[in-house]
């Protein structure tokens, strides 16, 4: 199914609810703009299987560009409105795109990247105009409304977020398929999440990200209603459950201690009772947050593990984590492998690297060396994290693998005391990787994002050991921070990935040495 169905039965049902300008595009609308846009970029030349790339802010139009490309068969790549111009260029360069298309939001990027994008024959502009771009209103308001014939699905082809080195599209083949078959994403929110057309869907991320972009479409497509937040803000979130009466969202876990560490009057306050499906992924979840989550909102909360790359999939409802309390799930449909350096797997409940076996096949587009390098010699496929299988075959995960920090021979990795950290009551936020240590290689260090910023060098100091005590009366004293420093803000991207890498180049530096 997709919006053109939903649009003949019920054309008048928002399809797309904006939170704080409250503008609804229904599925009438939605579904004509895409045509539209489809037969725009047919005429430009643009034929199945090429590539469109978009960046722009959480806009109303944003979902009438993606299911346009999709009418067409046509491959999107939805790119990150935080990246620089360069890195910008750059995936648009990578990916091939023949057409471009921005929003008046992105004008000077825009502008800046003509000269750096010669591939790119279509340049289109929403709200404006500047030299180099079409306004995309006056072109597209330019081609009819009646759909393409003999259409077939188009797909994403998305970017890792670069957290560890350049981003990395993920390349999928496709299938060619006719328009409306039913995708791996549509039939997971149907089966597991109970995604209907009676679903009211609160998106809360960046929608250029892959599981907002991916569940919102497939929300559309199965006729529910998605009401998209510009940006997210954790009282107003909880605002927007109760006037739309939300029955499903997907959040990631810095938005669940946001909300936890609102005034206790506003959390009393807040009607969440329409809630059925809170879903969350993309980072570690501190297993006292979720706990804390669970007794607030109910046995509703869903996490999965899983990558943009679709090579696998893990899942646990409330029920099964409270009874493996950490865990991130069993896989569906993929076997996981735990698997030591020497490429052998280890036994039950020790660590090793995570693989994935009889899950989707991916490559890293024009990079098959780092396709090469997820592979293991038996087929499976890894997306660089660390963790373990209990007993009952529950996958926990321990950390990603670049970011183990050595120190005096010992391997440590730092999320558990990162998890630990963010829980204590002056802690908003916390990065803890290794910096240069002479006599150990390296050294455990935290950075915090505090409640409330030291207003001097004693105060930072007191809050300083205060954090550290905490950390050692939980954990071993190898897995502590030696110091902290404290920052106003983290490098943390809005779905919740931390810049990690950003943080520890600072202090490598002026070390002299690689990590």
């Amino acid at each position: 199914m997709f919006p053109g169905d939903f649009a003949s039965s019920t054309p008048d049902k928002p399809a797309v609810i904006m939170a704080r300008s409250g503008r609804v595009i229904s599925f009438a609308e939605l579904d004509a703009g895409a045509n539209r846009l489809s037969r725009l970029l047919r005429d430009a030349g643009l034929q199945p299987g090429d590539h469109v790339a978009l960046c722009m802010e959480n806009h109303p139009r944003y979902f009438e560009v993606l299911w346009g490309c999709h009418y067409a068969g046509l491959i999107y790549t939805a790119c990150s409105s935080r990246l620089t111009s360069d890195e910008l260029a750059y995936i648009i360069n990578d990916c091939g795109a023949s057409a471009y298309i921005t929003s008046i939001y992105k004008a000077d990027q825009a502008a800046d990247i003509v000269d750096k994008i010669p591939e790119v024959r279509v340049r289109l502009m929403l709200d404006g105009v500047v030299d180099g771009y079409e306004a995309y209103d006056d072109v597209v308001q330019r081609c009819p409304d009646e759909p393409l014939e003999n259409r077939v699905d188009g797909d994403d082809m998305l970017y890792s977020s670069g957290t560890t080195g350049r981003p990395k599209g993920v390349a999928r083949p496709l299938a060619m398929t006719p328009l409306g078959q039913p995708s791996g994403v549509n039939t997971m929110l149907s089966l597991i999440f109970g995604t209907s057309d009676a679903s009211i869907y609160l998106s809360p991320a960046p929608l250029y990200h892959a599981a907002p972009l991916r569940f919102c479409m497939s929300t559309q497509a199965l006729g529910g209603t998605v009401v998209v937040m510009e940006h997210f803000d954790p009282e107003e979130y909880l605002q927007l459950v109760s006037r739309y009466q939300v029955t499903h969202t997907q959040v990631v876990p810095t938005m669940f201690i946001r909300m936890l560490k609102l005034d206790q009057a506003i959390r009393a306050a807040a009607d969440t009772s329409s809630l059925q499906y809170v879903i969350h992924a993309a980072a570690p979840c501190p297993a006292p947050i979720k706990k804390q989550m669970i007794e607030w909102w109910g046995p509703i909360i869903h996490e999965y593990y899983a990558g943009t790359e679709g090579n696998g999939f893990v899942y646990c409802n409330s029920e099964m984590w409270l009874a493996h309390e950490g865990t991130v799930g069993m896989p569906i449909g993929c076997t996981v492998h735990i698997v030591a350096e020497d490429g052998e797997e280890v036994p039950q409940g020790e660590t090793g690297t995570v693989y994935f076996e009889g899950g989707a096949t991916f490559e890293y587009h024009n990079d098959p060396e780092k396709t090469k390098g997820t592979r293991h010699p038996k087929g499976w496929s890894t997306l660089g994290d660390v963790g373990y299988l209990d007993a009952g075959g529950f996958l926990f995960l321990t950390d990603r693998k670049a970011y183990m920090i050595i120190t005096g021979g010992v391997n440590v990795y730092p999320q558990e005391s990162e998890n630990l950290l963010v829980t204590h009551p002056k802690v908003v936020d916390v990065a803890v990787f290794g910096v240069p240590n002479d006599d150990f290689g390296e050294e455990v260090k935290a950075v915090v994002q505090p409640v409330t910023m030291p207003a001097n060098d004693e105060e930072a100091a007191a809050l300083s050991k205060e954090l550290i005590a905490f950390c050692r009366a939980n954990l071993a004293d190898v897995k502590c921070p030696r110091s902290v420093d404290f920052r106003t803000e983290l490098p943390r991207h809005p779905t919740g990935k931390l810049y990690k890498r950003l943080l520890k180049d600072e202090y490598w530096a002026t070390a002299g040495r690689a990590i």
